[in-house]
């Protein structure tokens, strides 16, 4: 049997035009590591619950691969690059209903890094806040 194409994209923009025709908020969680380009502060447990509404993001992209778009975080645009394999979940803010997708992240190891990747996962770690002693 040859590799069948993941139905996961689709599903994602057929919920978030569920989502927008309804007059919900689309909120997507994702699992985060080092192919996730999003503001790191806002990452707890390695997650991260991004507003998808057309409201809070520019130049929106729901590809097969990805999700890209800008968006401000306290008031900051940032650039967020989400690879599809990372979603958790894709709902309405008001209601809780959507999807959730099986993920197991000991999958994602065989997935090649690639360069620009592992070169944002450097920056991310050089850009968390640290704490000094002041004396």
């Amino acid at each position: 049997m040859s590799d069948i194409p993941s139905n996961k994209p689709y599903l994602i923009r057929a919920l978030h035009q569920w989502c927008s025709d309804n007059g919900f908020t689309p909120f997507m969680a994702v699992f985060v590591d080092s192919r996730v380009e999003v503001p790191m502060e806002f990452v707890k447990n390695d997650e991260i619950v991004l507003n998808l509404s057309i409201e809070a993001c520019h130049q929106l992209q729901m590809e097969n691969d990805y999700i890209s778009f800008q968006a401000r975080f306290g008031g900051v645009p940032k650039k967020i690059l989400v690879p599809i394999t990372h979603i958790l979940a894709i709902y309405a803010k008001e209601n809780g209903q959507g999807m959730s997708f099986p993920f197991d992240p000991t999958q994602l190891k065989a997935i090649p890094t690639s360069d620009k990747a592992e070169h944002n996962a450097e920056k991310a770690k050089t850009a968390r806040p640290s704490l000094t002693i002041v004396k």
